[in-house]
Formats: C-alpha cells, structure tokens, sequence
C-alpha cells in the first residue's frame, strides 16, 4: 500500500541531521532538523486545530478507528524503518505497530463519565470533563512507536491536539508514522517535530503547551518539569526503572529460566521495566546463574532485519558507551561475567549479552539502570534481605517474585516499592491498566482510563432544584 504522505509540513527547516543504522553504524538516511523559533506558529496551528477538534466527539472517534486501521495497513513500511534507526528483531517492530493500532482503537472508545455529587444541598451538582488544550509529548528511541501512540492516543481521544517530538536517534519511523495518520486525522492535531536540542526544551517550556508528557531519563525529566513550570502546564513523566526480580526458594529455576532471561533481555535489554537485577536464593544461586548464562551464550545476535536474530544491536553509540562502562566498572568490583562481558566484534553497536554473578551490591550495574543486554544475578540468605535490597533504589517502576507458592509470592510482592509489581512473569501490561512509578521513576499515570483522565480536566456544573 502506497505511504500517505504529509498534507503539509510544519513550515523551513534548518539544516537535516545524520540518522544511523545501529546494525552497522553508518548513516542511512537524514531527518530534518526543526528551529526550535518555529515553534511558536506551530503550536499556535495546533491550538486552533483543538477547537474543531475537541467540539465532535464522535468525529473524534470515527478518526482514530480509522488512524488505528491506518497503520495497520502501513505495517510493511513502517516495521522495516524501525529495524534500521533501532536496530530490534523485525517481529517486534511490528509488534509495535501492532500496539500503537489497538491503543488507537481502545482509547477511541473511551468516554469520559460525567459524575454527580450528592453532598445533601438543595443542588445538583455534576463533575464533566473537558480536554487541556495543545499537549507537547517528548518520546525516547527506545520504543518509538509504541510510546509515541501512548502519548498521542489518550490526547487525542481526550480532545486535545498535540506537538510530538521523537529522539533525534529514531526520528524516521515517527515522521512516517505522522504521515500515515494524516490521512485519518485532521490537519494540525498531530504534529511531528524532529531535531536536536535545544528543540525539546523549548517544546517542553512553550507557554501555548498544557500539558507536557515524557519519557526518558531523571535528569532530563527534571529539566522538562522545570520547563513546563513556566507556564503551569500540567506533566507525566515516566522516567525509568531499575526491576528487581526476587526469586523464591520454591521457584522451578528451568520452567521460569526462559521467560525470566527474556523479561531481561527484550529489545536489547533496553525496556524501562526490563528485569535489571536478580536475587536468588544461596541455595539456588549457581543453578540460577547458570541457566540464564547458558541462554545468553545460545541467543542468536544480529542485524534486526536478519530473519534468524533473536536480539539487535545496542540502538546508538553513547548508550553502547554507557552498557560498556557499567560492565567494566563491575568487572573491576570483582564481579564475574558468566557469560559474555564484552563488546562483539565487527561494525554496529554489537554487546553479547551478559550474565554478571559475584557482583557488588553497590556496583553502578546493580545501583544505576544500565539499559542495555547487561544483567547482575546476586545471592540473599534471608528472604527479607532480597526485599530490602530490592527496595532500596531510588528507581520504584516495576518488580516481581517467581515462585511455585503462589499466595507466598503475592504476600512478597505486596512488599516491593514499585508502581506495578507481577508474578511469574515480569514487564507485561494490558491497555486497561495504569503505568506509574513511584520515587524517581515518574510523575502521573499512563494507561487505561487513568490515561485518558490525565488529558482531561474536571468542569463542575452547578444547578439549583429550582429556578
């Protein structure tokens, strides 16, 4: 199916930057970079698009079915573009396709519920809801696609408009995806930006932006709360994890070993509630060890395009740089890497994935989140220190407990200071469900009906019984 292209662009741009294919390191193509002094006409196209927008709800519905069927139908363009800016599996670009299209139609067909009060006053009160206005989303490269919808898809629904701007590392899939949903959607409430900064800090601190949605790491998320702070402007920020997985005495290490290894290792290890550190119990320890070392030396490592790749390079070369110094650092600290260790030879960003056992507990790789095919296995003797090594982080996204008893593994988990904490699996999440993390780990709530009430603000109407 022919690619829909843009009805218009957003105005000159300044001088295209590099994009680089991961897989070998070279650039493949270019996207262009955005004056941030072009913001100002931007925003301000999106804000009159909101008017129109947020009058017709069921146009509004009508549209995103159709945006959801959009993309769908651009899957085979869309899912190979992905590969080469973020270099994952082609199975999980579309995969990701997938997702932005369904969150389309789950939150098409959402309604914001009108709520009465009844306080006893001779009047009736109702709580309505109505949307924010122009929202700014910034979205890492990580998951391009599928965190650029979670933002998108409640706005718009919502009736706001938005301005989204991706990494400057995976700008190309995004641009197309904008074009895609340009034949669905009315001009100017979905906007694609692309560029290097100062870009999104001017987006994030844009007076005519209500509402500024992020994700990505602490220190920036912090930058972007200041920014909107300016202008009052509401924010969501989802800034990272750093997962415990506790392992119980009773766990059956071999029926959980495939899918605890892949709750580590998918997309590279670079998921936000990727399990990131694991503790096993003394007895099992080496039995763990082993079992998740003998996966990661079996996985098959490649160009995402190649059909036999099991896992794909590291998306960009600082972040390679990044999963190189916690390995070394850790190794340093007297850790052992049981498997892998180092970087692979030959071009792209290429980590063979790694099992540390022996590791310091205040090692960078256990205390910070390494975000890349990296993944420390620590011993415990008592239960109760696991949990408190597992709490203690600054990180509180995600968790789990693996084991057989069930209700025990429950009670444990209710223990953990995370946002969502699972059992038996790890890193798995419905449309229906909220997303937030405690501590550092973010601002807001994403997800479900919790999603789309965070692009809504409360309208109260106030009627007497009589005139």
């Amino acid at each position: 199916m022919p690619t829909p292209q843009p009805r218009r662009t957003p105005g000159p741009r300044g001088e295209p930057f590099a994009v680089l294919d991961p897989a070998t390191g070279e650039v493949f193509d270019e996207a262009p970079d955005q004056r941030p002094d072009e913001l100002d006409a931007i925003v301000g196209r999106a804000h009159d698009a909101w008017r129109d927008w947020r009058a017709d709800p069921v146009a509004r519905t009508t549209a995103l079915f159709a945006a959801a069927d959009a993309v769908e139908a651009a899957g085979a363009d869309l899912a190979p573009l992905l590969t080469r800016e973020q270099g994952k599996p082609l199975a999980e670009s579309y995969a990701e396709i997938a997702r932005a299209a369904a969150r389309l139609r789950y939150f098409a067909e959402l309604d914001p519920v009108p709520q009465p009060i009844a306080d006893g006053r001779p009047v009736r009160a109702e709580v309505r809801w109505r949307p924010l206005g122009p929202v700014a989303a910034i979205v890492p490269w990580n998951f391009p696609l599928q965190l650029a919808s979670a933002k998108f898809a409640p706005a718009l629904a919502a009736g706001n408009t938005m301005v989204l701007k991706p990494s400057p590392f995976t700008p190309l899939a995004t641009r197309l995806l904008g074009s895609v949903l340009s034949a669905a959607l009315p001009q100017d409430v979905l906007t694609i930006v692309t560029g290097r900064e100062p870009l999104g800090a001017r987006l994030a601190s844009h007076p005519g932006i209500r509402h500024v949605t992020f994700t990505g790491s602490i220190a920036t998320g912090r930058a972007v709360a200041r920014g909107a702070a300016a202008s009052l402007a509401r924010v969501t920020l989802e800034l990272g994890g750093n997962d415990a997985a506790i392992l119980l005495e009773d766990v059956d290490v071999e029926r959980i070993a495939d899918r605890l290894f892949w709750a580590a290792f998918r997309n590279c290890g670079q998921v936000c509630m990727a399990v990131k550190r694991v503790y096993a119990p003394d007895r099992l320890y080496s039995q763990v060890v082993e079992a998740l070392a003998e996966r990661a030396k079996t996985v098959v490592v490649g160009p995402g395009l190649d059909p036999g790749s099991q896992l794909g390079p590291v998306c960009n070369a600082p972040q390679l740089a990044r999963v190189e110094r916690c390995t070394a650092q850790a190794l340093a600290d007297g850790a052992r890497a049981v498997a892998g260790g180092h970087r692979l030879e030959g071009p792209g960003y290429f980590f063979a994935p790694t099992i540390l056992a022996d590791v310091p507990s205040g090692s960078p790789v256990v205390t910070e989140e390494q975000f890349g095919p990296v993944l420390p296995v620590l011993p415990y003797g008592r239960l109760d220190e696991a949990v408190e090594a597992a709490n203690d982080t600054g990180f509180g996204l995600g968790g789990s407990v693996w084991g057989t008893d069930l209700d025990r593994a429950e009670a444990v988990a209710g223990r953990l200071e995370c946002g969502t904490a699972w059992i038996n699996h790890h890193a798995e999440l419905s449309l229906a469900q909220p997303f937030a993390g405690i501590k550092d780990s973010g601002v807001g709530v994403a997800g479900g009906p919790w999603g789309l009430y965070g692009n809504l603000r409360p309208f109260v109407v106030h009627r007497p019984e009589e005139a």
